[in-house]
C-alpha cells in the first residue's frame, strides 16, 4: 500500500523523519528542558504558542524529528501548530504548574505534563520504590502515546538531574522501562551531576551514586553536566555576578541544542544519535562524557569579540578545562587521557578547516589520547549557528 504524508512533499522526495522523544523528569530536568524547548523554538522560528513565524520554512520537515504538526490536514505552514514531542513527568505539581501558566504553556500537549501529588523529598528510595513506582505504568502509556504518532522513533533524549529524588529514581525507573519496551533504541541522558562543592541537598551524592548505578546499564550515552562548573563560565566571561538557574539552564540549553543540531538541521556532515554512540562509547558501561561548549562571550566586550574568532580559536577554547560543564579540580592535559573525542561545529565551517584544527589540536598535545585506543575525532558539521535568546 503507497502511503503519502498529509503534510508537505510526498515521501517519494523526502527521507523519512526519524522522531525523537525527550523526557523531563523532575524539577532540574523539567526546568533545564524549557529552556531547550526554548532555543529549539527560536532555531526553528515557531512562537511559544506552536504557531510558525513569518520566516518559517514549509520545506523544513527535520523539524518533526522534535516536533509534531497538529493540523496535518492542512498543508499551508500558515495553519500549522507544532507541539514538542515531549513527556514531562514530575512527583509533584508546582514546577509543573509553572509550565500550565508560563510564557509557553499554549506550546506543550497539556495531556503530556504528568504530575503526582507528593514528591519524592530529595530521596532516591521514594522517587524509585514507593512513589515513582506508583507513577510508571501512567509515565509509560504516555511514552507509549508519542511512539506510537511517530513514523519512526530513532531514539530518546533524557533531562533529568541525579542529586534529587525524582531525577535520579524515578528517572532510573523511566530508563530501566525504556530500555525493556525500546530496546534498541537510542537513549541518550543530559544528567546534571552533584557539584564537588556546591550542595544544595545534603544527600545527593548518594542519590547520584544510585542513580549512576541505573546509568550504567540503561543510557547508552549520558552527558555529565554540573551547575559549579556553569556558574564558573558565567561569572567568569559572561561577567554575571550572581547567575541564577535561569543562566545557567540558558547555558545547559546552547549545550543540548548543538548536540542535537545534527538530527534538526542539514549539514556537509551530520551525527546521528547513534554516532555519539558508535564513535565515542569503547564499553557499553563507559558512556560518561564530558562536555565543553565554544565560544562564551558577553556583549560587554564589545562586537569586535565576536568578530575575531577563528575555528582554531574557538576549537582551543573548548578544549580548555575552564571551558567544561562539569568541574575537574585536577584536570591535566598531559596526564589525563582521552579515549574519543566528537567534535560538533555549527555555522560557517568548512570540513577543510576542521580537519586542520583537529591535526593541531594533535600536534600541539592540547590533548592526549590513551595507548589502548587508537582513535581520534569524530567531526559534526551543521550549517545553522545556535540562536541568542532575549
Amino acid at each position: 500500500v503507497s502511503t503519502q504524508s498529509t503534510w508537505g512533499p510526498s515521501k517519494a522526495n523526502v527521507a523519512m523523519v526519524r522522531e525523537v522523544i525527550t523526557i523531563s523528569i523532575g524539577q532540574c530536568g523539567i526546568q533545564y528542558g524549557n529552556a531547550v524547548w526554548a532555543q529549539y523554538c527560536e532555531e526553528h522560528n515557531i512562537d511559544p504558542d506552536g504557531h510558525p513565524q513569518s520566516d518559517y520554512d514549509p520545506e523544513d520537515r527535520q523539524l518533526l524529528s522534535f516536533f509534531e504538526a497538529q493540523n496535518t490536514e492542512k498543508l499551508d505552514a500558515a495553519n500549522q501548530d507544532f507541539v514538542p514531542r515531549q513527556v514531562t513527568v514530575d512527583l509533584e505539581s508546582t514546577v509543573i504548574d509553572e509550565i500550565r501558566q508560563g510564557a509557553y504553556r499554549d506550546l506543550y500537549h497539556p495531556e503530556f505534563l504528568l504530575n503526582a501529588n507528593e514528591d519524592a523529598a530529595n530521596n532516591f528510595a521514594r522517587g524509585h520504590y514507593t512513589i515513582g513506582k506508583e507513577n510508571i505504568d501512567a509515565t509509560s502509556e504516555l511514552i507509549r502515546k508519542l511512539t506510537d504518532n511517530s513514523e519512526n522513533v530513532q531514539g530518546f533524549i533524557i533531562n533529568h538531574a541525579v542529586g534529587g529524588g525524582t531525577g535520579s529514581g524515578l528517572g532510573g525507573l523511566v530508563l530501566e522501562r525504556l530500555s525493556v519496551d525500546y530496546r534498541k533504541k537510542s537513549k541518550i541522558g543530559f544528567e546534571v551531576y552533584p557539584s564537588p562543592n556546591l550542595s544544595p541537598v545534603i544527600v545527593e551524592a548518594y542519590n547520584g551514586l544510585l542513580a549512576t548505578h541505573l546509568l550504567l546499564d540503561y543510557t547508552e550515552v549520558s552527558l555529565v553536566l554540573d551547575n559549579e562548573a556553569i556558574y564558573e563560565i558565567l561569572q567568569r566571561d559572561l561577567k554575571v555576578k550572581r547567575p541564577t538557574y535561569s543562566n545557567v539552564n540558558r547555558i545547559m540549553a546552547k549545550a543540548v541544542s548543538s548536540m542535537t543540531a545534527s538530527l534538526r538541521f542539514d549539514g556537509e556532515l551530520n551525527v546521528d544519535m547513534n554516532e555519539f554512540q558508535t564513535n565515542l562509547v569503547p564499553f557499553p558501561r563507559l558512556h560518561f562524557m564530558t562536555s565543553s561548549i565554544a565560544p562564551v562571550l558577553s556583549e560587554a566586550k564589545g562586537s569586535k569579540s565576536f568578530e575575531s574568532n577563528t575555528v582554531q580559536d574557538i576549537t582551543d577554547y573548548a578544549f580548555n578545562p575552564a571551558s567544561f560543564l562539569v568541574k575537574y579540580s585536577d584536570f591535566d592535559v598531559a596526564e589525563d587521557k582521552y579515549m574519543a573525542i566528537s567534535i560538533n561545529f555549527r555555522g560557517d565551517v568548512r570540513s577543510k578547516e576542521a580537519n586542520q584544527v583537529a591535526q593541531w589540536i594533535k600536534a600541539n598535545n592540547k590533548v592526549t589520547f590513551v595507548d589502548w585506543c587508537p582513535t581520534g575525532f569524530k567531526i559534526g558539521l551543521n550549517d545553522e549557528p545556535p540562536v541568542r535568546i532575549d
